[in-house]
């Protein structure tokens, strides 16, 4: 029985540990608008929801593709977000909630960095991150079976990388 339990426990942390890396640019962007109110305003919805138009909108702010994609799915739910956001609920938790109405929105991610990185480093992603970056790159490692075709294909675009930050 104890056992079960002690099973039961780790698989509860394991999930919150995925859950982590999940969101990542919807849980930035709550951070940066609850950042940007203060604390009185931060419990009143109509005030949250001119602070997201307020940080969408504003066009000095150089929002990242991301961070407007995020925007885009947002504007249309801005009350939604506000009611569990005037509740002081966290950002990862407001991400997950609204993630639930639109699953789009923790679908966005922040984008790996490979500048700087060694042959050795880039090695350690997973097929599927090295196709992401290459697809970021809009290119295509056309006939790319092994990882090292794809380690190899990603070095060579390397100069086709943005920097977005």
């Amino acid at each position: 029985m104890k056992v079960f339990f002690v099973f039961a426990a780790l698989l509860c942390l394991a999930t919150n540990v995925v859950s982590a890396g999940e969101c990542e640019v919807c849980v930035k962007v709550m951070d940066e608008v609850r950042a940007s109110m203060s604390k009185e305003d931060s419990k009143k919805k109509p005030e949250i929801e001119a602070a997201i138009g307020k940080y969408c909108a504003n066009k000095g702010n150089k929002l990242s593709s991301r961070e407007k994609k995020i925007c885009y799915y947002i504007d249309p739910i801005k009350r939604d977000v506000a009611q569990p956001f005037s509740l002081g609920m966290p950002s990862l938790k407001v991400c997950e909630r609204i993630n639930k109405s639109n699953p789009e929105i923790c679908s966005v991610k922040l984008p790996v960095k490979t500048e700087n990185m060694e042959k050795q480093d880039i090695s350690k992603l997973r097929v599927k991150q090295l196709k992401q970056i290459l697809a970021d790159r809009g290119v295509e490692c056309v006939g790319c079976v092994e990882k090292e075709e794809f380690v190899k294909r990603v070095q060579e675009t390397e100069h086709l990388a943005e920097d977005e930050f």
